[in-house]
């Protein structure tokens, strides 16, 4: 016997989705993000949802929600078709897993770059390649580009210039009005010759110890693998840590069913 949705498919009559509170946000992203990392934890138990939101990785801020704030966020996110209840065939725990490929008409890695950028805000190209290759592969940044080119075209994402300019910074576009007047918006980058450098050729250019012909040709390669091995060495332990608390949570209701 099968799992089973309480939730109907009723998401072609509701109305489009243009904005996401934080807590929707960072719930919606982390059941995504976990659909692809870690599968077989997913659909997710309410717990293992609030862990994964709280998680210190590829987290920006780092929140301290609580069950019932998570619990919230799902019920206003259910309301939208983006979220289902599943009661697994035992019955002992919900489940909740994500209808965001019904509700958007993202590829595989359109999903994956989205999923990321609100779990983590704006980002330089270079950084969202790597932590989106976590998820769904993207074999290089021109393959980047083309998918950031069609979500801007939809108006899901911003992008502070041109994508084919160095530091360029990309951000979701589902920021309610009230918190999008609050923050500093992505302005396009200008023609001046320091216009559209990454964080580390300022550094470089900074430093007078350092001229254009010691910079290393492999730079910016390095740094990429590092950041991409850095982030999938930090999601690893954090998926270990829920995969755990996931454990004792199965353990405990067990105990509680036999009476122990």
């Amino acid at each position: 016997m099968s799992d089973f949705e309480t939730d109907h498919d009723v998401t072609e009559t509701l109305p489009p989705i243009h904005e996401l509170t934080r807590a929707q946000r960072r719930v919606l992203g982390t059941l995504v993000e976990k659909a692809f990392t870690v599968p077989e934890s997913y659909p997710m138990t309410l717990k293992g949802l609030t862990v994964g939101c709280n998680q210190k990785s590829n987290r920006d801020p780092v929140t301290s929600y609580t069950e019932d704030s998570v619990l919230d966020a799902l019920d206003e996110l259910r309301r939208m078709g983006l979220v289902a209840v599943v009661h697994t065939e035992s019955g002992r725990t919900e489940r909740y897993r994500h209808y965001t490929r019904k509700r958007f008409p993202f590829t595989e890695p359109q999903l994956a770059i989205v999923t990321e950028l609100l779990l983590r805000g704006r980002q330089q190209l270079g950084e969202l390649r790597a932590r989106v290759s976590r998820m769904v592969p993207i074999e290089s940044l021109e393959d980047l580009r083309k998918e950031l080119e069609s979500l801007c075209a939809q108006n899901y994402l911003h992008a502070s210039g041109s994508l084919d300019r160095r530091g360029v910074e990309i951000d979701h576009a589902f920021y309610p009005s009230e918190e999008a007047a609050g923050r500093a918006a992505l302005s396009p980058a200008d023609d001046s010759p320091s216009a559209g450098r990454s964080r580390e050729d300022e550094m470089f250019s900074r430093s007078p110890a350092v001229s254009a012909a010691s910079r290393p040709e492999t730079r910016d390669g390095l740094l990429e693998e590092l950041r991409t091995r850095h982030q999938e060495l930090e999601t690893e332990l954090q998926d270990l840590r829920q995969q755990l608390e996931l454990v004792k949570d199965d353990l405990a209701q067990l105990r509680q069913s036999l009476g122990a």
